[in-house]
């Protein structure tokens, strides 16, 4: 993967998708990776990751949709897998939104009280 154009050497996703950095991998898919988040806020915490590099959230919805679409649905099958049917998907979108990789990615949480309620 790091000859692939999509590749960012100073983003740490990028690293983790290649296997540069370990993590508590716990889905691969053809466009997808999700993990456990190292600082979990909820009893299930995982970051969904596309493989392509792209920013944030918007920045893969506009240039691959179908990249978009695998975020959320490996997001449900994760929480499934993990026994939850009820669950919250994050996306933080630029600093001022939380967001601190700009490497795109969705927050999958579940269990317990959580974390980013929206009203």
């Amino acid at each position: 993967m790091t000859s692939d154009e999509t590749f960012d050497e100073s983003c740490l996703f990028c690293k983790i998708v290649a296997g540069q950095i370990p993590a508590d991998v716990v889905h691969t898919g053809e466009r997808t990776v999700a993990f456990r988040d190292i600082a979990p806020k909820a009893p299930l915490h995982v970051l969904v990751v596309p493989r392509e590099h792209q920013p944030n959230a918007a920045a893969i919805a506009a240039s691959n949709p179908a990249a978009t679409a695998d975020l959320i649905t490996v997001a449900r099958e994760v929480a499934i897998a993990e026994g939850y049917d009820d669950y919250r998907l994050v996306f933080n979108t630029g600093a001022g939104a939380g967001q601190t990789v700009f490497h795109a990615h969705v927050h999958l949480l579940a269990g317990g009280d959580l974390p980013f309620a929206a009203g």
